[in-house]
């Protein structure tokens, strides 16, 4: 059965003079735990999808369903984990993580707890009281992911929240995240566009194109590499195999958008 569903969304921007049409008949489903990737160029709507789950856009056309419901009757919780941490210098790390619960009138014993919990679980339960200026970039981003899970939320989004990281942060950070989401049954999305990241981390990747934004193609990630841990999934020999598949794909895509811009182009003049 089908957790999250995506039928035929579409979504437009509108300026004063002109509009832009940034996906285009997206349809997909989600298994509950599962975790997916979208992967593309920059462009192709991949963060627009990830506002439109999180209902922080309205989509132009189309459905989202949450359990077979209209997600908007629904209402479940989400968990959004961006490229910055955007933690509050001014809070200690502890107070950072309660920010959902306080915000919510939800923060009790039992919660600071939890969130303690799962700060020790990812490798800072000695700086609950520090402030973020105190920390570097990869442990900003575990309090950034501690903050996210502390809702226990329903379906956790991540745009890219590795980017901005060290190759070695990054790749520690995989596998932490890896661990914690599938100990805690996460239906999950990662917006990326790192192929190895995406063959590394998910159990399914969906390849975009661009102007506008659509899912060009679906790729399985083979059980042997959904079973290992990130950094070991690199070292697999179906790894190589699937990423020169996405890594063709991506090319052919390429090449076809181009020459669409030469034919438009031939046509104009």
């Amino acid at each position: 059965m089908s957790f999250l569903t995506l039928d035929r969304v579409s979504h437009h921007y509108f300026s004063k003079k002109n509009y832009t049409k940034a996906l285009d008949n997206i349809s997909f489903s989600i298994k509950e735990g599962e975790f997916v990737a979208l992967l593309g160029p920059s462009g192709c709507g991949k963060s627009t999808i990830l506002s439109i789950i999180a209902g922080i856009i309205e989509h132009t056309a189309g459905d989202v369903y949450v359990n077979d419901r209209p997600m908007h009757e629904t209402e479940p919780k989400i968990g959004y984990m961006l490229q910055q941490d955007y933690l509050f210098p001014w809070k200690s790390i502890i107070d950072n993580v309660l920010i959902g619960p306080k915000i919510s009138h939800d923060q009790t014993k039992e919660t600071k707890e939890n969130a303690l919990d799962l700060l020790n679980q990812v490798g800072l339960s000695g700086i609950t009281e520090d402030y973020p200026d105190s920390l570097s970039g990869g442990m900003r981003q575990r309090v950034a992911l501690v903050r996210t899970l502390i809702t226990n939320p329903e379906i956790l989004l991540l745009d890219e929240p590795f980017s901005a990281l060290d190759y070695q942060t990054k790749l520690k950070l995989e596998d932490l995240v890896w661990d914690l989401l599938r100990l805690y049954h996460k239906t999950s999305i990662l917006v990326t566009h790192d192929i190895g990241e995406a063959i590394a981390m998910s159990d399914r990747i969906m390849l975009m194109d661009a102007n506008p934004g659509t899912i060009a193609k679906t790729f399985e990630v083979p059980l042997e590499l959904r079973n290992e841990k990130p950094l070991l999934v690199r070292r697999h020999p179906k790894y190589q195999i699937l990423f020169d598949k996405i890594w063709e794909e991506l090319n052919k895509n390429e090449a076809n958008v181009l020459q669409s811009e030469v034919v438009e182009s031939k046509n104009e003049t």
